[in-house]
C-alpha cells in the first residue's frame, strides 16, 4: 500500500500547487477602477480637472465593442459581389448629385491640395454614404473599452489620448464625439491619430469639424491624400482584360504600361492600353479568369487610407462614374 499512499500524496501536492498558483493570479480590476487609475496616472498632468471629471463620469464599458473586436467576420465576398453592394446605381446617382451640389467648394479645395474632387466624393460615398452613416458609438468609451480589454491596448491607448486632445482643443464635445466601434470618426472616418495629422479647419470657424462641416471633411480628406503622395496628374488605375492569365499572373512587380501591353494586357473593352509612360502593378481578383486591375501609385495612396484592395477598387470605380462632361470633371 506504500505506492498508493505515495500516489495520494503526489496528487495532493499537485492540487495544492495548482490551487496556490491560481489563487495568486492577479484578478483584473473592474472597469470603473481602471478608469479612475487611468485618469490619475495618465491624464492628471495633461488635462484640466473639468475634462478629467467628465472622462471619469461619462466613460462606460461597452460590451458590444469587445464582441465586435473579437468576432470580425471573415470576408467571403468576391470583388464583383462587393462592388455590386457598394457601387450601386443609387450610390452612383447620389455621387453625381453630391458632386454638383458641392462643386464650387470642391474646386476651391482642389486648387489648394491638388487632389481631384471626384476622388474625394468617391471616398466620402464609400466610407459613410456621403455622411449618412458615421457610427453611433461614443468614441471615448469605445477606445477606453479597448484599452481596458488589453488585446491591442497600446495602440488604442494612443488613440484615446489623441481623442481627448481633440476634445481639449475644442473641436467637439465628448458627448458628440461619435464614430465606429473601433474609434473611426466623422464623415471621412478618421481615427483620432489621423485627425491630429490631417484634419483641416477649411471654413475657419476655429474647429476642425469632420462630423458636420462638409468643407472641413473635403479639405481633411484632400490633405490626407496629398500627404501620402497623391499625384494630381494621374488617375488611380483601370480594369483590364488579358487572354492568357499564365502570361501575367507571375509578374508581381511594377512594370511600365508598354511592358503590360507586350504581355497581352488590354483595356477592359479590349482596346490597347494608353501609350503614356507610367508604371503599374496588376491585381487579379480571386476567381477571375481574364480580367484584373492595373493600378498606379495613386491607388497606393488610397490603400494608405484603407488597406483593402476591394475598398481601393471601389473608390476608383465610383470615381470613374464621375468622369462625365456634364459634371465638368477633369479627365484625369
Amino acid at each position: 500500500m506504500v505506492w498508493y499512499k505515495l500516489l495520494i500524496s503526489f496528487i495532493l501536492t499537485v492540487f495544492l500547487t495548482l490551487n496556490s498558483a491560481y489563487s495568486s493570479k492577479p484578478v483584473k480590476k473592474n472597469f470603473n477602477q481602471f478608469i479612475l487609475e487611468f485618469s490619475e496616472n495618465k491624464l492628471s498632468k495633461k488635462f484640466d480637472k473639468t475634462l478629467i471629471k467628465s472622462f471619469v463620469k461619462n466613460t462606460k464599458f461597452i460590451k458590444r465593442v469587445i464582441e465586435l473586436d473579437r468576432s470580425q467576420p471573415e470576408f467571403k465576398l468576391t470583388l464583383a459581389e462587393y462592388l455590386n453592394k457598394v457601387v450601386t446605381k443609387n450610390r452612383i446617382k447620389k455621387a453625381k448629385r453630391k458632386y454638383k451640389e458641392n462643386y464650387k467648394t470642391l474646386k476651391e479645395i482642389e486648387k489648394h491640395f491638388n487632389v481631384q474632387p471626384r476622388f474625394i466624393v468617391a471616398l466620402w460615398g464609400i466610407e459613410t454614404d456621403f455622411g449618412r452613416v458615421t457610427g453611433f458609438f461614443p468614441v471615448v468609451s469605445s477606445l477606453a473599452t479597448l484599452v481596458y480589454d488589453g488585446r491591442r491596448g497600446s495602440y488604442f491607448e494612443k488613440e484615446l489620448m489623441h481623442a481627448l486632445n481633440i476634445i481639449k482643443g475644442g473641436h467637439i464635445k465628448m458627448e458628440n464625439m461619435k464614430g465606429s466601434w473601433a474609434g473611426a470618426m466623422g464623415q471621412c472616418q478618421f481615427m483620432p491619430s489621423s485627425f491630429v495629422r490631417y484634419a483641416i479647419d477649411w471654413d475657419k470657424d476655429k474647429k476642425k469639424d469632420i462630423w458636420t462641416s462638409k468643407k472641413d471633411v473635403f479639405a481633411s480628406a484632400s490633405n490626407y491624400l496629398k500627404s501620402v503622395g497623391w499625384n494630381h496628374n494621374q488617375t488611380w488605375g483601370r480594369k483590364v482584360y488579358f487572354k492568357n492569365k499564365k502570361n501575367v499572373v507571375k509578374f508581381k512587380k511594377w512594370l511600365e504600361l508598354k511592358k503590360w501591353s507586350e504581355l497581352g494586357v488590354l483595356k477592359d473593352d479590349k482596346t490597347d492600353l494608353p501609350t503614356v509612360k507610367i508604371k503599374a502593378r496588376l491585381i487579379i481578383p480571386k476567381n477571375s479568369k481574364n480580367s484584373g486591375y492595373l493600378v498606379y501609385n495613386n491607388f497606393e495612396s488610397i490603400l494608405n487610407w484603407n488597406r483593402s484592395n476591394y475598398f481601393g477598387i471601389a473608390v476608383g470605380t465610383l470615381s470613374d462614374h464621375l468622369l462625365n462632361k456634364n459634371l465638368k470633371v477633369s479627365s484625369r
